[in-house]
């Protein structure tokens, strides 16, 4: 005898529709999986931690020491004033009087007058001159005077000059040198001519014509006249 199935209790019927569902719930899940979101934790606030409260020290209390007054000294003792008994005899200061006598002759010692020295300044050198003697037309500052007083008086000596005697004293050829000083004294005077040269009558010569120079304008130290020294190298040349 055979058992009959009833068609609608065969599940191979239904296979197709569970695969269907199977498919369905996975494609739901898997889409629920990606669309699932997160969110970041977000903690609370901790509040405001107060680390002056855990620093601080417990200072001891200390007691104020007052200092010691000095205690101040004692008044001096007032002098003892001495008495001094009727009978005994006291010395009396006497003041003299500083009032004199019309009557009296009256000695007046000698007076003797300081009279103050007059500073005597001592030749200044014609470089370091505060104001250089002026050679008679130069004109212009301080700086010009002293450049026209030696172009002066290099002329003179040229213009004055024998050019011929040292080839007459018989000198050999080349340049020779020969050293000139002089002072322009207070007044404006050419004193203390001086000469060093190769040949004593070319020295002589020199001596001469320097004297010939005019008299200057003195020159000034502090506001005050002074002799001024000068001092000037020539070249003579010999042929």
């Amino acid at each position: 005898m055979e058992i009959k199935k009833n068609p609608k209790s065969n599940l191979e019927n239904y296979s197709k529709i569970f695969l269907q569902i199977g498919l369905v719930l996975a494609l739901f899940v898997t889409y629920a999986a990606i669309e699932k979101k997160t969110y970041d934790k977000i903690i609370g606030d901790l509040g405001v931690v107060n680390m002056n409260a855990e620093m601080e020290e417990e200072i001891p209390i200390t007691e104020r020491v007052e200092p010691v007054k000095p205690k101040t000294p004692p008044p001096p003792t007032p002098e003892k004033i001495e008495v001094v008994e009727d009978e005994k005899e006291v010395e009396e200061t006497v003041i003299e009087s500083t009032e004199t006598d019309e009557t009296e002759a009256v000695e007046v010692e000698e007076i003797v007058e300081i009279v103050e020295e007059e500073e005597v300044v001592e030749d200044v050198n014609f470089m370091i001159i505060e104001d250089s003697p002026v050679f008679p037309g130069c004109k212009g500052n301080k700086s010009q005077l002293k450049d026209c007083f030696n172009k002066k008086v290099q002329k003179h000596f040229s213009r004055k000059f024998d050019v011929d005697l040292p080839n007459e004293l018989g000198l050999s050829p080349g340049k020779k040198r020969v050293f000139i000083g002089f002072k322009i004294d207070n007044k404006g005077n050419i004193v203390n001519v001086r000469a060093r040269g190769p040949h004593p009558k070319i020295e002589q010569e020199v001596i001469k014509v320097m004297k010939l120079l005019p008299k200057m304008k003195p020159g000034r130290q502090r506001g005050k006249p002074v002799g001024v020294s000068y001092n000037i190298p020539f070249s003579l040349l010999v042929e």
